[in-house]
């Protein structure tokens, strides 16, 4: 598939690395995850999450890429040290672009900045939960997270699931949204495609035996006789909350993006 945004096909090879592929299998070489195979060969691009460690010290973008390990596209910036990385690219990026992160900047779509700086209602990716760490939310392709409100210690931010999350004033987050928005119109077209992205056949549900799953056994496609569907290990798979309520994050989460399920 080609992209128009694109603007080489040759990565740049000091930030790219070779990974070993184990195709869903552990230590022994047994399966632990379904549904997985070798795939094609690629090569892993190394992105700059982090950024601190450029503080103040203006960029150029020289480059937009595909990635074959994540959604979005990537871009090759260039610092005034001559330093070059890799980085999430926006979906106004443009070829010798600057792209700068300090404390406060302009509010240009790129730029870098505390998240305490960003007015409300302005949309932002590569957001930090934790401070002085790296960007670890809402980097796939043409997402953003939107700033609500700015309280006394803390930031709240509608996550782009709907979830409204208290995030600490001293965390970094970059201005715009993702690039890649058509990456949900992409069509797979044939089968071998979807083994190219490492993925191996499924099967139905409902056409397994009842010893595989427990929808099995009912004969092609005559229904479930559940009350809820069911995972293969016989758990609720659908309208039942799974996460852990004495997980230490739930402090920071104002509105869960299942807000009926609250209760």
């Amino acid at each position: 598939m080609t992209y128009e945004e694109i603007t080489t096909s040759t990565p740049y090879k000091a930030l790219t690395v070779r990974l070993k592929k184990h195709a869903g299998r552990n230590n022994t070489w047994r399966l632990t995850i379904r549904h997985q195979w070798g795939g094609h060969m690629q090569k892993y691009r190394i992105i700059d999450f982090y950024f601190l460690d450029k503080k103040g010290i203006e960029a150029k973008v020289e480059t937009i890429e595909y990635d074959p390990y994540r959604s979005a596209f990537i871009s090759l910036i260039c610092y005034k040290d001559w330093e070059r990385r890799y980085v999430l690219a926006n979906k106004d990026t443009k070829v010798w672009d600057k792209v700068i992160t300090d404390e406060k900047t302009p509010l240009v779509s790129w730029n870098r900045l505390l998240i305490s700086n960003v007015p409300v209602w302005l949309q932002v990716y590569n957001v930090e939960l934790i401070v002085w760490q790296w960007a670890s939310s809402v980097r796939s392709a043409g997402s953003a997270a939107t700033v609500v409100s700015q309280d006394w210690e803390y930031t709240q931010l509608k996550m782009p699931s709907g979830e409204i999350r208290l995030v600490n004033k001293k965390c970094y987050v970059t201005l715009g949204q993702v690039s890649n928005l058509d990456h949900n119109q992409v069509v797979i077209w044939k089968a071998w495609r979807a083994r190219w992205m490492w993925k191996r056949p499924e099967v139905r549900w409902k056409a397994m035996n009842p010893v595989d799953h427990p929808h099995g056994g009912w004969e092609g496609r005559s229904p479930i006789w559940m009350k809820a569907p069911k995972t293969p290990w016989g758990k609720v798979a659908l309208w039942k909350k799974t996460r852990n309520k004495k997980k230490t994050t739930n402090r920071w989460i104002l509105k869960t993006r299942n807000w009926k399920l609250m209760k």
